[in-house]
């Protein structure tokens, strides 16, 4: 068992990170880290005592004061250091420093500095040391307006605002779950690297992201369409922006019912993509589900009886409860990391039509169970 602690948990990449390493119990225990150990050097050099491996992604990267932004992150490399000298600590430290290492400003030149700290904090005491360098970095969950424009830019179209172009370049990207990827990596070899330079998987220019986003807003929000998802690159972008919606407000959302003598037809999804359809019938008072997805797109369309879904964020406790009617289709997508389960509420047989944009690999199910 692998002790693993990350500063910056509650950050982006952390909490990304935090949730990916809770998927592995018979392999990594995780030992909690608050901010407040930054604080305290006792609190901190115990967290530090308590880990095989610590992953430093605690920093700041944005505020008009360019001299805090570089003193705060010398200050909390040379905190970690001094924990680390303390308790003679033989650590796997792995340190994301940022390919802004290569620009001549303050953030960039601190990350430099911390790397080069650390890496002869291990040359000196047999510990090891990773320096990853890695490039922009999006995904689900990443606050707006602080460093992530693809962040900023599904926030402000989910919003009903018009995102505006800067400067458009190319922007080399990595999906953060590609990047917890290679930390999984580096933590399994156990292997240290002064400068792990990660590679980014796609590089776009800034207005061909928006037009793709504009696309989803569209087509998804909008329309209730599926867009066209070609590549693995996609469907993370498209996780990312849906990651913005309010689901207490836009679930359920209700079908089109076309009614005449005959009786009534209702169509439960059009697609640009191909996937699995399927259907169940579920008994009064039975739930199905208490399972969550890290990368899958699932629409539940309850079309007869009454059924109320729940779901709730991994590593939150708010609990989301959606009604739905048969009297009424009208359907609910699950968001990627939110535990979900289905129930019926009624006095007969729940039907609920399913539909999930790949097939059932049971070797590769993405699918993990968590009771709401």
């Amino acid at each position: 068992m692998i002790k693993v602690g990350i500063t910056g948990q509650d950050g982006f990449i952390g909490q990304y990170l935090y949730q990916v390493l809770g998927l592995f119990p018979e392999e990594f225990e995780r030992i909690d880290f608050q901010k407040d150990f930054f604080n305290d050097q006792y609190q901190l050099n115990d967290f530090v005592r308590s880990c095989d491996v610590i992953i430093h992604l605690a920093a700041m990267n944005r505020h008009p004061d360019a001299e805090l932004i570089y003193q705060t992150n010398i200050d909390l490399v040379n905190q970690l250091v001094n924990a680390l000298e303390a308790v003679n600590s033989k650590a796997h430290v792995l340190f994301s420093s940022s390919a802004q290492e290569e620009q001549e400003n303050l953030y960039g030149k601190s990350k430099i500095a911390g790397r080069i700290k650390l890496a002869a904090w291990a040359k000196a005491s047999g510990g090891i040391f990773t320096g990853m360098v890695i490039p922009n970095v999006f995904g689900p969950f990443c606050k707006p307006y602080y460093n992530s424009f693809i962040a900023t830019f599904s926030h402000q179209l989910i919003h009903h605002q018009q995102p505006a172009v800067e400067i458009d370049a190319v922007v080399p990207l990595i999906y953060v779950g590609d990047v917890v990827q290679v930390i999984l990596n580096q933590i399994r070899i156990h292997q240290g690297i002064a400068a792990l330079k990660i590679k980014a998987t796609h590089k776009l220019k800034v207005s061909a992201i928006l037009n793709l986003l504009k696309t989803y807003q569209t087509q998804y929000v909008v329309n209730g369409i599926i867009p066209e998802l070609t590549d693995p690159f996609q469907i993370n972008l498209f996780n990312t922006f849906r990651s913005y919606l309010d689901v207490k407000h836009h679930f359920p959302a209700k079908f089109t019912k076309h009614t005449d003598a005959r009786g009534n037809f209702t169509e439960v999804i059009r697609s640009k993509v191909g996937g699995q359809v399927s259907f169940s019938t579920t008994l009064p008072g039975i739930i199905r589900g208490n399972h969550f997805h890290t990368r899958k797109i699932e629409r539940f369309a309850v079309i007869k009886g009454k059924a109320l879904i729940q779901l709730r964020k991994i590593g939150t406790t708010e609990i989301i409860d959606l009604y739905l009617d048969g009297a009424e289709p009208a359907y609910v997508d699950m968001p990627i990391w939110y535990t979900h389960n289905i129930k019926n509420i009624g006095n007969e047989e729940l039907y609920t039509n399913f539909w999930i944009n790949e097939f059932f690999d049971p070797n590769d199910s993405d699918t993990y169970y968590e009771g709401v």
